[in-house]
C-alpha cells in the first residue's frame, strides 16, 4: 500500500506544502516552486527544467519505479510524496515507530504518516464505518503494514490475463517477484537471491505458533514449506519483509540505495493536486524544451489516491465530474469503480499459560524490548509476530485456496488502538475472493478532502456464507489436541455464538478491513469500457500518463498486497524502458489431487 495517494490511501489534511503548478504560456510544462531534497544538495534551477519521468507517490510501487528508471543515467526522475521522510536526521533507528517491526500499531493508529481514511457506513454491517489506514510517508503502506510477504496464487495472475491484462499471467509475473527479492533461505525456482527486497522467516519459534501449525495438520490440512512457492495451500511459516531486525520497506529496499544518483530528485511533503493536460496529452509537471524528450507522469498513489487524482484532473465518469464543476479531459467511467478489498475477523481464545505477548505490552517490558532493539535490532521488537499462517479452500469444488489465516500469539482490539486485556491468542481469518465490489468517488473538487469510499462489504449471500465458514473452520483448528495445554475459553465470537444467524451477526459487528484496497484503475483491453489502463499501464484515452500501483489489478489476489504491488512496479519498469518481459515457462504449481473434498 503512495505518493499522491499511497499504495493504499485517500487524501486527508496534509501537513506538508501544497504542490502548486501553473502552466507557462507557450510551454508544455509547469514551473514548480518546491524544496527538493536530494542526498546532499539542493536541486539547481537548471535541473528542475525537465524530467523524463515524474512519479506521484513514494509508496510501495513508486519507490521501485524510481530506483529502476534511474538505473539509466540518461533518464531523469522526480519522485513526489505527500508525506514526510521515514527517517529522523537521516536515521531509521531514531524513527523507531516505523522501523521497529513490533511497533507497527503506532503508525496504524496515527495520522502523522497515514491518510487515515474511513468508509461510508456499511449497509450490510450494521451501519458501521470502517477504518482504512494507508501510508503517507516514504515507503507508503510498506512503512505501515504488518510486513507479511505473500505473493498470491499462480491462478490469480492467469485470471488477470483472461480478464484482459495480457502478458500478466504467472509465467510473466513470477520472474519479477524473483527479481525483486533476496530470500534469506537462498534462491530456488520460486525465490529470488539478489534483489533489493530482503525477505526472512520468523525467528521466535514461539510455542503457540508451533501449536497452530500442529493443530492445522491434526485437522487434516497439509504443511507447506513455502506458501509463495510450489504450494500455497496449507499452513506454514510466513515470509516477512524484515531484514536484520528492521522493517524492510520499499524506501529501505529501493529509495535509499538510489537517492544519491545525480539523475534522481525527491520531494516530500508535496501534495499533487492535478495532472495538467493539453487536450488529452498529459503535459505533466515539467517544462519540456522543444518537445524533444519523451516525458511521462506515472501515478503510484495507491488504490485511493490514484483514482482520486485522475478524477480531480478530469479523467473519470463525465457525469460525476461535471456535477463537481471539473472540466472533462477524458470520459473513463471505470475510474474509482471495481473497488475490492479483503475483509477479515479475529477469532480469539484465552490462553491458560503466561506465554503470549500480553506481558511484553506492559510499560517496563516495552522499555526493555525497545532498548534491546535500539541497541542491537534483536529481541521481541525485531518481529511483527505474525510468523505463521495458511491458505485453505472453503468447500469442495473450489480449485485453489480462498481463505487466509494469520496467527498471532496475542490479542488485538480495534486495530491495536485499544490495549490487550489478557493472555490470549488469535487468528485473523477472511475470504480472499469476495464477490462484493465497491467504488470510490470524489466528495468535492478539493484535493484535500478525502473521497467517498464505498467498499459495499458483505453485499452478497456468497460472501456471508464464506465468512461463516471462516469462523467454523477456525474453531475446528483451535479445538485440536495441539492447543489442549493452552486453551482457555473462547473470547471472540464466544461460546454463546453458535447458530448461523448468531455467527452472521458477529461478522457484521466485528469484521474489519485487512487493509488491501485495490482494483480501482483496473488494467484491461481498451475495448473494455470499465478498464482504466491498458496492459502497458498507460491510461486509456490520453497520452503520456500511466498508473502503476495496486489500483491497476483487474481483480484482487489471494493474499496480502505488498509483494504483488512491488512485482507490478518491477514489471512496469521494464515495460516503460521498452524491454521485453521476463518469462519463465512451465513452472510447476500444486493442484489438489481431488476437488471432491475440502481438504
Amino acid at each position: 500500500m503512495k505518493g499522491f495517494k499511497r499504495h493504499s490511501s485517500v487524501m486527508c489534511k496534509v501537513a506538508g506544502s501544497l504542490f502548486r503548478a501553473h502552466t507557462l504560456k507557450n510551454t508544455f510544462g509547469i514551473n514548480a516552486q518546491l524544496k527538493i531534497s536530494r542526498a546532499s544538495s539542493q536541486l539547481s534551477s537548471a535541473k528542475t527544467d525537465s524530467y523524463s519521468y515524474i512519479i506521484v507517490g513514494a509508496g510501495s510501487a513508486g519507490c521501485v519505479l524510481a530506483n529502476r528508471l534511474t538505473e539509466d543515467p540518461h533518464s531523469t526522475v522526480l519522485l513526489l510524496e505527500a508525506g514526510p521522510k521515514d527517517t529522523v536526521l537521516g536515521s531509521t533507528r531514531l524513527m523507531w515507530k516505523i522501523h521497529m517491526p513490533a511497533a507497527l500499531t503506532y503508525n496504524l493508529c496515527d495520522e502523522k504518516y497515514n491518510w487515515y481514511y474511513h468508509t461510508t457506513p456499511q449497509r450490510h454491517m450494521d451501519g458501521r464505518v470502517l477504518y482504512w489506514p494507508r501510508g503517507r510517508v516514504w515507503g507508503g503502506s510498506s512503512s505501515l503494514n504488518a510486513m507479511v510477504y505473500i505473493r498470491g496464487h499462480a491462478e490469480d495472475y492467469n485470471r488477470w490475463d483472461r480478464e484482459g491484462a495480457q502478458g500478466w499471467d504467472y509465467e510473466h509475473c513470477l520472474p519479477y517477484f524473483k527479481k525483486a527479492q533476496t530470500h534469506e533461505l537462498g534462491p530456488d525456482r520460486y525465490r529470488g537471491g539478489n534483489g533489493p527486497l530482503h525477505v526472512s522467516r520468523g525467528k521466535t519459534n514461539h510455542p503457540l505458533h508451533q501449536a497452530f501449525l500442529e493443530a492445522a495438520q491434526q485437522a487434516g490440512y497439509p504443511f507447506t514449506d513455502d506458501m509463495n512457492g510450489y504450494q500455497q495451500e496449507g499452513f506454514g511459516w510466513m515470509d516477512m519483509t524484515i531484514h536484520k531486525g528492521q522493517r524492510w520497506s520499499t524506501a529501505s529496499a529501493y529509495l535509499r540505495p538510489a537517492i544519491s544518483r545525480p539523475n534522481f530528485s525527491v520531494a516530500e511533503k508535496t501534495l499533487v493536486t492535478k495532472i495538467l493536460f493539453q487536450g488529452t496529452k498529459c503535459i505533466g509537471i515539467e517544462y519540456v524544451k522543444n518537445g524533444q524528450r519523451k516525458k511521462e507522469v506515472i501515478l503510484s498513489g495507491g488504490a485511493i489516491n490514484s483514482p482520486q487524482l485522475l478524477m480531480l484532473s478530469g479523467i473519470g465518469n463525465a457525469d460525476d465530474l461535471k456535477k463537481l464543476g471539473i472540466p472533462v479531459v477524458c470520459h473513463l467511467p471505470g475510474v474509482g469503480q471495481n473497488l475490492q478489498d479483503h475483509l477479515e475477523v479475529y477469532v480469539q481464545q484465552k490462553c491458560t499459560k503466561p506465554i503470549t505477548l500480553y506481558s511484553a505490552q506492559k510499560p517496563l517490558n516495552m522499555v526493555r524490548i525497545g532498548l534491546e532493539w535500539l541497541w542491537k535490532f534483536t529481541g521481541e521488537g525485531a518481529t511483527a509476530h505474525l510468523e505463521s499462517g495458511g491458505f485453505i479452500r472453503s468447500e469442495p469444488g473450489v480449485p485453489h485456496p480462498d481463505i487466509q489465516f494469520h496467527f498471532l500469539p496475542s490479542q488485538v482490539i480495534d486495530h491495536g488502538r485499544v490495549a490487550s486485556t489478557m493472555e490470549a491468542y488469535q487468528v485473523h481469518v477472511g475470504p480472499m475472493r469476495s464477490t462484493s465490489v465497491g467504488w470510490l468517488k470524489l466528495k468535492s473538487s478539493d484535493p484535500n478532502e478525502h473521497p467517498i469510499i464505498e467498499p459495499n462489504y458483505l453485499s452478497t449471500e456468497r460472501d456471508i456464507w464464506e465468512f461463516r465458514q471462516c469462523v467454523k473452520l477456525t474453531r475446528e483448528i483451535f479445538a485440536q489436541k495441539a492447543f489442549e495445554k493452552f486453551r482457555g475459553p473462547e473470547i471472540q465470537p464466544g461460546n454463546h455464538v453458535q447458530s448461523d444467524k448468531d455467527i452472521d451477526a458477529f461478522i457484521r459487528q466485528k469484521a474489519d478491513s485487512a487493509y488491501h484496497p485495490s482494483c480501482t484503475c483496473k488494467m484491461g483491453q481498451p475495448s473494455d469500457s470499465t478498464a482504466v489502463v491498458d496492459p502497458q499501464t498507460k491510461v486509456i484515452g490520453v497520452e503520456n500518463l500511466r498508473v502503476v500501483d495496486a489500483s491497476i489489478m483487474p481483480s484482487v489476489v489471494t493474499g496480502n498486497l505488498n509483494a504483488p504491488t512491488i512485482m507490478i512496479a518491477e514489471k512496469a519498469a521494464d515495460i516503460i524502458k521498452g524491454l521485453p518481459s521476463l518469462q519463465e515457462k512451465n513452472v510447476p504449481v500444486y493442484k489438489p489431487k481431488t476437488l471432491e473434498t475440502q481438504r
